[in-house]
C-alpha cells in the first residue's frame, strides 16, 4: 500500500507540473499583445511597457516559466492587476466558499444517486425504476444556470422560503448546493444502479440468500460494498467538476467564490488571478482524485494496488 502511495504521490507531481506548463501557457497563447489587453485601446505606449516589465513579459519564454514556477513553489501567484493585492490573499478570501460549496454539493450528489440508484436496481423494469431514470435523465440533461434561475424565481421570489443571493447561512446556501448538485446526483443514480445490477448477478450474492440472510443484508452489507467502487470513482470526478460549474452558479446566486473572482478576473482581464485560480482548481482536482485512488483499497480488500 506504501508503494502504491508512494507511486501516485510522484504521478500527481508529474500531472502537477503540467498543469503549471498549462497554466502557464494561458498568458501566451492569448490573441495579441497580453500588456496591451490589459492596458486597454488608447493608452501611451509607455503604460503598456510598464505592464509589460510588470508581468515579465520581456524576458525569453523559458526565464518566465521557471521564475513563474519558482514563484509558485514559493506560494506566490503574482499581484492582481485589479486591485493590486496578491492573487493567493484574493483567493484565500474566496476559497474555502467554493469548498463548501463543491462538497456540500457532492454530499447531497452522493445521498440522492445512491438512494435512488439502489431503488432502481432492486425494483428494475418496474414503474419505480423507470420514473427515477426518467428524472435522472431529466437532471444530466438540465443545466445548471436554467435550473438556479427557476430556483430563484420559485422559491425565492415567489414563495420567498429561501434568499435568492449570497453564502453562509442556511437559507442562503440551500439554492446554490441544490442548483450544482443536481446534475451529479442524477449521473450519481444511474452510475449506482448500473453497478448494482452487475453485482446483484454475482454468485456471492446468490449464495447470501440462499443462506437465509435478510435482503437489507445482502444488498448494504455485500452488494453494496462492491459496487461503490465506480460510485466513488464519479463522485470524485464530480467534486473536481463541481469546482468548475461553481463559476456558474456562484455566478447566478452572487456567491463570493473562486468561481465568481475567475468570471470578474477574465471581465477585466487579470491575467495573474485567471492564472491563480485555475492552477488552484487543477490541483484540488488531482488531490481528490489521489484520495479516490488511496480509496479503492479500503473498500474493496482485492485490489491489487502494489
Amino acid at each position: 500500500m506504501l508503494t502504491f502511495i508512494v507511486r501516485r504521490l510522484l504521478q500527481t507531481v508529474v500531472v502537477l507540473f503540467g498543469v503549471t506548463v498549462l497554466v502557464f501557457s494561458l498568458i501566451h497563447i492569448t490573441p495579441g499583445d497580453p500588456a496591451q489587453i490589459i492596458a486597454g485601446e488608447g493608452v501611451p505606449k509607455e503604460t503598456v511597457e510598464r505592464i509589460r516589465e510588470k508581468l515579465g513579459l520581456n524576458e525569453p519564454v523559458h526565464v518566465q516559466y521557471f521564475t513563474y514556477l519558482s514563484n509558485v513553489l514559493q506560494g506566490d501567484l503574482g499581484d492582481s492587476i485589479r486591485s493590486n493585492r496578491p492573487v493567493i490573499e484574493e483567493i484565500k478570501a474566496r476559497f474555502w466558499t467554493t469548498v463548501e460549496l463543491a462538497t456540500y454539493s457532492v454530499i447531497l450528489a452522493v445521498f440522492l444517486g445512491l438512494i435512488a440508484g439502489i431503488i432502481s436496481a432492486i425494483r428494475k423494469y418496474s414503474w419505480i425504476d423507470v420514473g427515477l431514470m426518467l428524472i435522472a435523465l431529466f437532471g444530466v440533461s438540465m443545466p445548471n444556470f436554467w435550473l438556479g434561475l427557476m430556483l430563484i424565481k420559485y422559491f425565492a421570489v415567489e414563495f420567498q422560503i429561501f434568499a435568492p443571493s449570497g453564502w453562509g447561512t442556511l437559507a442562503q446556501n440551500v439554492l446554490p448546493v441544490i442548483t450544482l448538485g443536481t446534475g451529479g446526483a442524477a449521473i450519481i443514480a444511474r452510475m449506482t444502479r448500473s453497478s448494482m445490477l452487475e453485482v446483484i448477478n454475482q454468485d456471492y450474492i446468490r449464495t447470501a440468500r440462499a443462506k437465509g440472510l435478510k435482503e437489507r443484508v445482502v444488498i448494504f452489507k455485500h452488494a453494496l460494498k462492491n459496487a461503490l467502487i465506480p460510485v466513488v470513482t464519479v463522485a470524485g470526478l464530480e467534486f473536481g467538476g463541481f469546482l468548475g460549474g461553481a463559476v456558474l452558479t456562484e455566478t447566478v446566486f452572487a456567491v463570493n467564490g473562486m468561481g465568481r473572482l475567475m468570471v470578474n478576473a477574465i471581465n477585466s482581464r487579470d491575467f495573474p488571478v485567471i492564472q491563480g485560480t485555475v492552477l488552484v482548481m487543477a490541483t484540488l482536482f488531482v488531490l481528490v482524485n489521489l484520495l479516490v485512488d488511496i480509496s479503492y483499497k479500503y473498500l474493496n480488500k482485492r485490489i491489487d494496488v502494489n
